[in-house]
């Protein structure tokens, strides 16, 4: 007989004000769109009993089993470099918490599941296309080696939201190491409420890094294995080409993982300039910014965490100023590994700036597809041509090549290690924005056929699946997606 999900919730044993407890909005029709068998085993979740109604009635919000507390979650932020003193879970609800096969804690949330008090006039509910946007995303992101948020289910609700114009609702069952975030410290800091501060630390260190309880100064400790963690997770976004569209501090895990798959998208034509949000009019979030505005938002979270690191603030400024100020180095490192990885170097040497240096100028000048570049770069170690016929090197990269080719052959890295690390380190499938966007129209008229197809294609992101090759190639000019939205 299947079995309903036992919860717990550890953050609702934190202070009252750090949340509000309430139901989700009733909805009249939900059906189920998709269960991630996968992840619910991993998480000890009875994937049978997700798909019966007890399972669609919690994953819709329409009832919850009894361990079930759920709650929305306050913090605050800087949204495009200004102040909001107050954000917070305006159109999700976390349900609780289970363990997992990893013996670690999740969270399990419901997003789109109507208004809380933080919704500051919206309606908390959610579009279809943002549901499809991010279960895909999220997914592909898992599968190409990122730590980020998953996707567990997707219903919908049979009743319409309300943006331009009427549009499907859905519901997406997000999971996440917790969804504790960079805006949810700056919210008790800007307050002043120390006490609220030091209790929301205490949890994330028992939560995420119980090792800085050992160390005599553990809110340092703290601060310094976040910005670690999102140093090298910003690293591999710029290595895959990956583009968030909304860095704010509200949409950065102090977990480490990548959150928010609003207007997000993965670069095709090279160019640090790109910019996918229909909201970034200024280029802030500009996938070469990204690692800049990474810096910027931890320097933010270190500010936020001054009255815990010192008594004395001059003594906290120069704390939090030391441990920022080792972000850039962490950062290039992390980057560097990946780019010997996507080479095949074997390792990295000072002359190796310039030839990747080189190969981005080239990119950009022959507006050469990111992803297709890395692979065909993969398939020229390992002797094959699987993606030739989509995009092959042009006369530009003849002598970058040679120099290329000298610099591997000079490697102690033998060619079938190299070969396989290229292949594994290079993808051969992205979401492409038009076979997202292809996915969500046809979701908007009832067909959750490509939703699934592109959904299961993406879980083998490196495979050389030489039947769906059409899945691989760039959008065509009347294909393109030159603008994404966060469907709130």
């Amino acid at each position: 007989m299947p079995n309903a999900p036992v919860f717990q919730n550890t953050y609702a044993a934190l202070p009252a004000h750090f949340y509000h407890r309430q139901g989700a909005e009733h909805v009249p029709q939900p059906e189920l769109i998709a269960v991630n068998t996968e992840l619910a085993r991993f998480l000890n979740l009875d994937s049978d009993w997700l798909q019966s109604p007890a399972g669609l009635d919690m994953l819709s919000g329409r009832a919850f089993p009894d361990s079930a507390d759920p709650i929305a979650t306050v913090y605050a932020g800087f949204q495009f470099g200004s102040w909001n003193p107050q954000l917070g879970d305006g159109r999700a609800l976390l349900i609780g918490e289970v363990i997992a096969q990893n013996q670690q804690r999740y969270d399990i949330q419901l997003k789109g599941s109507g208004r809380t008090p933080y919704s500051r006039g919206g309606d908390g509910k959610s579009p279809l296309g943002p549901v499809v946007r991010e279960y895909i995303l999220s997914e592909a992101m898992h599968a190409l080696g990122v730590p980020t948020t998953r996707a567990l289910a997707a219903v919908t609700t049979g009743e319409p939201v309300y943006r331009e114009e009427a549009l499907p609702g859905a519901i997406l069952t997000r999971v996440a190491s917790s969804h504790i975030r960079v805006g949810t410290a700056q919210y008790f800091a800007s307050r002043k409420d120390t006490d609220g501060l030091r209790a929301l630390c205490d949890h994330v260190i028992e939560r995420h890094y119980p090792d800085c309880r050992d160390s005599d100064t553990p809110i340092q400790a703290l601060l310094r294995c976040i910005i670690e963690r999102q140093a090298k997770l910003i690293a591999q976004w710029q290595g895959l080409g990956f583009i968030h569209g909304v860095m704010n501090t509200d949409n950065m895990l102090l977990c480490g993982e990548t959150i928010d798959y609003g207007p997000c998208a993965f670069m095709e034509a090279f160019d640090p300039a790109t910019v996918f949000s229909s909201i970034d009019h200024g280029g802030r979030y500009a996938y070469g910014n990204q690692p800049h505005i990474g810096h910027w938002n931890l320097a933010g979270l270190a500010q936020a965490l001054l009255p815990l690191l010192h008594d004395d603030e001059d003594e906290a400024v120069k704390i939090a100023q030391a441990e920022v100020n080792r972000y850039p180095d962490v950062h290039v490192q992390a980057y560097q590994n990946i780019l010997v990885r996507k080479f095949g170097l074997g390792d990295y040497r000072d002359e190796d700036e310039a030839l990747a240096t080189d190969f981005f100028d080239l990119l950009k000048q022959e507006r050469a597809d990111f992803t297709l570049a890395f692979r065909r770069l993969a398939e020229r170690a390992a002797g094959t041509d699987t993606v030739k016929a989509l995009w092959d090197f042009t006369p530009a990269f003849s002598d970058w090549l040679e120099r290329w080719q000298q610099r591997i052959d000079s490697s102690q890295q033998n060619k079938a290690e190299r070969a396989d690390t290229m292949l594994g380190s290079n993808p051969l499938f992205i979401p492409r924005n038009h076979r997202v966007e292809e996915a969500i129209r046809a979701a908007n008229q009832g067909d959750f056929a490509p939703f699934h197809r592109l959904n299961a294609l993406l879980q083998k992101p490196f495979a050389d699946n030489v039947d769906h090759l059409d899945y691989a190639r760039p959008a065509q000019p009347d294909e393109a997606v030159s603008q994404t939205f966060c469907g709130t």
